[in-house]
C-alpha cells in the first residue's frame, strides 16, 4: 500500500441557507451555493415551484459555511420549525447584527 502524497480533500464549505418572505407572508427556506444567483431565479420564478404565484419581498436570514450536506440538514430543521419559532430565528439574527 503507497501513501499519497496529495493533502486530503475538505468539503467545500460555501454552501448557504437562507430565509425570503413571501409576498404572501410566507417564509421559504432554501440552501443554495450562489445566494445572489438563486434569488434572481426566485425573483424570475424560476427553480422552486414555491415561487410561482408569489414573489421573494427580502432576504430575512442567511446563514453560511456549510457543506452540501449541513446545509440540507439545517434546511431541514428549519423547515420542520412552526412559523413563530422561525421569526424568533430570524429576529435572533437581526440582533446579533449580522
Amino acid at each position: 500500500m503507497t501513501e499519497s502524497s496529495e493533502p486530503a480533500k475538505s468539503p467545500k464549505t460555501d454552501w448557504q441557507v437562507y430565509i425570503i418572505l413571501c409576498s404572501d407572508e410566507s417564509l421559504y427556506t432554501g440552501i443554495t451555493n450562489d445566494i445572489e444567483r438563486r434569488l434572481c431565479q426566485h425573483a424570475k420564478g424560476q427553480g422552486a415551484k414555491y415561487f410561482r404565484g408569489r414573489q421573494p419581498k427580502q432576504l430575512v436570514y442567511l446563514e453560511t459555511g456549510h457543506t452540501r450536506s449541513t446545509a440540507s440538514k439545517k434546511e431541514a430543521q428549519i423547515k420542520k420549525l412552526r412559523r413563530a419559532e422561525k421569526n424568533s430565528l430570524v429576529a435572533c439574527l437581526v440582533n446579533r447584527g449580522d
